[in-house]
């Protein structure tokens, strides 16, 4: 016999929004100790138990995760609200289902994005009645949507609306975007709720667990403890949150020669994006959603002229469309392109003085996006035009995603591609790409001056 449980104030929440006929998607958690893999399963549970026939799917970013995770949290609720294994349901470990004995059943999934299947056609014939993503913030959104997607059987029979219900910890990419933002800002569409849920709001997680949490670094402290979704703890990360925070009021950072960045976009595609720099200092930025060629050159030609900024301190993306504002037959031919992929530049080794022909980096990008993270950490930027809190936003997310690839192997540096970075943010990194375009001049080989000096 199947006996009731006590839920917390922010678990039965949840279970409101899943039950009601307006929400589709439900994101629960944002710190640890809130219960959030726990109330996903019990809500699987209780559906499978009220709905005879239905289907259910659990998935997580790899399936041996999940059965050696969520899965033990499944029995365990199991086992909370008296139902026995072999008895009230069967679990299938080959096949990877839960068969209840209504017939109801529950599918695992492995939800990764992998190389072979970017499109998930291995959900492509799946139908289910609701879902259960647990720590959803380590799938691609695109999962989450295909998933979404497939809810619709027997939706109608049952006379339920779809839902999708997500559960993680903080995270800086597609749900910072597409839920936390949204609700902190108080526009979050009715179709999808956000409930915060921290070890505090939990009666029953153990006081030891908390002060687990309390020893934590800084970092996982603030995310996991406090639910701080602006701090990131992963060791890829190249800049710290608290050196972005501080590059919004670094008044001392070192002003000098004037330079434009220019990350260019047409109708369409992302947004086109311009900042002006008196050293390292972004002293004015613009931003236009949709625009054409002429309109791109006018506004470039207006600040120049405005700051007074040379053709030649200019710097442009030329990957894409980028390509059509300077060199040849271009509209400012003084112009410098800047090409991602392209070798890294020479330096000088600061601890020799002596000039490193072949940097060790990927590519250009590569190069200017880890200097940039260092002269961020050390506190040599100063974001001052950009005060509105909505692009502050969006540049601290961008700037959250600079994280190096491939670290633990040997050879040349690497960074998240920004297809990775896409994925997970929703959009393209354009903010980000105009504060790492500055560094290019830092540099870019300097010509000398082959006058000769007058005799007087």
């Amino acid at each position: 016999m199947e006996k009731k449980v006590q839920l917390t104030m922010k678990q039965a929440e949840a279970i409101h929004y899943l039950r009601d006929n307006t929400t589709e998607e439900v994101l629960f958690g944002g710190g640890a100790g809130g219960a959030k893999s726990w109330i996903g399963c019990y809500w699987i549970i209780k559906n499978c138990l009220t709905m005879p026939g239905c289907r259910a799917l659990i998935g997580r970013s790899k399936l041996k995760t999940l059965k050696e995770t969520t899965l033990v949290t499944f029995f365990e609720v199991c086992r909370q609200l008296c139902l026995i294994a072999n008895e009230d349901y069967k679990y299938n470990q080959q096949d990877g289902t839960i068969t209840f004995t209504n017939e109801s059943k529950v599918l695992l999934k492995d939800l990764f994005h992998y190389p072979s299947d970017k499109e998930f056609d291995s959900l492509g014939s799946l139908e289910i009645t609701f879902a259960f993503i647990d720590e959803c913030n380590q799938v691609v959104s695109k999962a989450k949507e295909i998933v979404k997607s497939r809810c619709r059987y027997k939706v109608d029979e049952f006379g339920v609306k779809p839902k999708i219900l997500l559960t993680c910890n903080p995270a800086k990419n597609w749900v910072y975007s597409e839920f936390y933002k949204p609700w902190k800002d108080g526009n979050l569409t009715k179709k999808r709720a956000f409930i915060q849920a921290l070890a505090k709001d939990n009666p029953f997680v153990s006081k030891s667990y908390i002060d687990i949490l309390h020893g934590l670094p800084t970092n996982s402290r603030e995310r996991l403890l406090y639910g701080n979704w602006e701090y990131d703890d992963n060791p890829t990360s190249l800049i710290d949150y608290e050196a972005i925070q501080d590059s919004y009021t670094n008044e001392h950072a070192q002003r000098g020669v004037k330079c434009i960045t220019v990350d260019a976009a047409m109708r369409g595609s992302d947004i086109f994006r311009v900042g002006v720099w008196d050293g390292f200092v972004l002293i004015d930025h613009v931003a236009v959603e949709k625009t054409g060629g002429k309109q791109i050159i006018d506004i470039v030609k207006a600040k120049a002229l405005q700051h007074k900024v040379s053709q030649s301190n200019i710097v442009y993306d030329a990957d894409g469309v980028g390509g059509f504002i300077g060199g040849e037959g271009g509209f400012l031919p003084n112009a410098k392109p800047f090409n991602n992929g392209g070798s890294p530049l020479p330096m000088v080794d600061k601890t020799t003085g002596r000039i490193n022909k072949k940097p060790n980096y990927e590519n250009l990008k590569t190069q200017c996006e880890f200097l940039m993270s260092a002269r961020i950490n050390s506190g040599g930027y100063w974001f001052k035009a950009v005060t509105k809190q909505e692009d502050r936003d969006t540049l601290n997310e961008e700037l959250g995603e600079i994280k190096e690839r491939d670290m633990d192997k040997d050879g040349k540096k690497k960074i998240k591609r920004k297809e990775d970075r896409k994925k997970d943010i929703g959009r393209s990194p354009d903010f980000s790409d105009i504060v790492m375009m500055r560094e290019y001049f830092e540099i870019l080989p300097k010509k000398k001056n082959n006058r000769k000096l007058k005799v007087i």
